[in-house]
């Protein structure tokens, strides 16, 4: 079962993993390691997160879901980008 954010915990995160079922869509190695790290650097945007006791600390265990990958495309599609500039 996936914890809530708890800050003690993260305070205390000495070691993270990501877990990818296999059952997920096909990303590239480059989007996998962008989404991981930007669920890692806010683990608020995960569905699945746990902590794991560690000896020293806590593993931040974040579980990526299907849900997660569709955020993630959406953001990163060509069409979700902000249009920039002015009137012609």
């Amino acid at each position: 079962m996936a914890d809530k954010i708890d800050p003690y915990r993260e305070a205390l995160v000495v070691e993270m993993v990501t877990v990818w079922p296999e059952d997920l869509p096909e990303l590239s190695a480059e989007d996998r390691q962008r989404l991981e790290a930007r669920l890692h650097a806010d683990p608020r945007r995960a569905s699945q997160v746990e902590y794991v006791r560690l000896h020293t600390g806590f593993c931040r265990r974040i579980t990526v879901t299907a849900e997660d990958v569709a955020h993630f495309t959406a953001e990163t599609s060509p069409t979700a980008a902000p249009v920039s500039g002015g009137t012609p």
